[in-house]
């Protein structure tokens, strides 16, 4: 059977989806079956991030519905075998309930390795609904106080279900920043959630670059480094962190930061 974890945030606009597209493509890359699930109501973009909008026909409410078999709303990414969607692109507020939703990942289960759920921002009925149905949670936020404060928010939510674990991914952190203490670094987010990070992610032009064009970050980027040791994490249980300050130390730091 596999496992679910929901990919959660306290507020919008943190990369949340990026992040679940990306550690998908990386867990896929690894060999195992991956499907992610847009639970986003509204604002879903999951299909955008991944540049298979076109393929999508039929959502999770077809599915919950009975309008369609389970294999035909999931759209199996075109560079990437093992990691497929299923969207929730024409899903109103609403229309699937609780359990008609925990029963769609529950047939999920039993044919992939590991089902991600790309989860609304807030804590409305949408967050409920995806989280319900999950084993773990990843909370993604950004190293500022206001994303910070609302993932504590999140994080003392998720305490009331019965998930095997709750972790943290630190997202578009600036190492520059960092480390001249004009931000907020890993362990300071670390203290206030009181709970694992087990991602740190750099912010990275090449994230935006991709986007405009409906890919996933290039391989070769600091942002997809970061989320490989991510999706280590996940499979392997290793809890090695990216290190979004290194290239700020020494000598060519010091030439890096004054270009900036």
């Amino acid at each position: 059977m596999g496992r679910c974890i929901v990919v959660t945030s306290g507020k919008g606009g943190v990369g949340k989806s990026t992040i679940t597209a990306t550690l998908g493509m990386a867990i896929a890359g690894a060999g195992a079956k991956v499907v992610l699930v847009d639970a986003d109501v509204g604002l879903n973009n999951l299909d955008l991030v991944l540049g298979i909008e076109d393929g999508v026909i039929y959502d999770v409410s077809d599915v919950e519905k009975g309008r369609c078999r389970l294999t035909e709303a999931l759209v199996t990414h075109p560079f990437q075998e093992n990691l497929s969607l299923l969207s929730s692109r024409a899903l109103v507020s609403g229309k699937i309930t609780e359990r008609g939703f925990a029963a769609v990942i529950a047939a999920l289960r039993r044919g992939f390795d590991y089902i991600l759920i790309d989860c609304p921002a807030g804590i409305d009925e949408g967050f409920h609904r995806a989280v319900s149905a999950a084993d773990e949670a990843l909370v993604v936020t950004t190293p500022i106080p206001a994303s910070v404060r609302d993932a504590d928010k999140v994080s003392d939510l998720l305490a009331g279900y019965r998930l095997r674990r709750v972790e943290v991914i630190v997202n578009r952190i600036r190492g520059d920043l960092v480390m001249k203490g004009e931000a907020l670094g890993v362990s300071d987010v670390r203290n206030v959630l009181r709970l694992p990070v087990v991602g740190s992610v750099p912010e990275d032009d090449e994230v935006l670059l991709s986007q405009t064009v409906g890919r996933i970050a290039n391989e070769d980027s600091r942002q997809y480094r970061a989320v490989l040791l991510i999706a280590s994490h996940v499979m392997m249980g290793t809890n090695t962190l990216y290190d979004c300050t290194a290239k700020y130390r020494g000598i060519l730091g010091f030439f890096r930061k004054m270009a900036r």
